[in-house]
């Protein structure tokens, strides 16, 4: 039972990694946390991204290094 989840689990991951790549999320050169947030949560979404899901990260507050 435990290998039947971990193949499921990378197959759903992997069906991800294909709709950010479908999407051209890996061809940006805009390389900022928001446009990382946004392919992260579309390769988490998986099979989702194909029902309508559509997650993206619009404003990611990073702290900035103390002076």
């Amino acid at each position: 039972m435990r290998r039947g989840g971990s193949g499921l689990v990378v197959l759903w991951l992997l069906i991800g990694v294909l709709a950010a790549y479908q999407r051209h999320y890996f061809k940006n050169d805009n390389t900022s946390c928001a446009s990382a947030g946004t392919v992260v949560l579309t390769v988490l979404a998986g099979p989702l991204n194909y029902l309508g899901v559509n997650p993206k990260v619009h404003d990611c507050a990073v702290p900035q290094p103390s002076k």
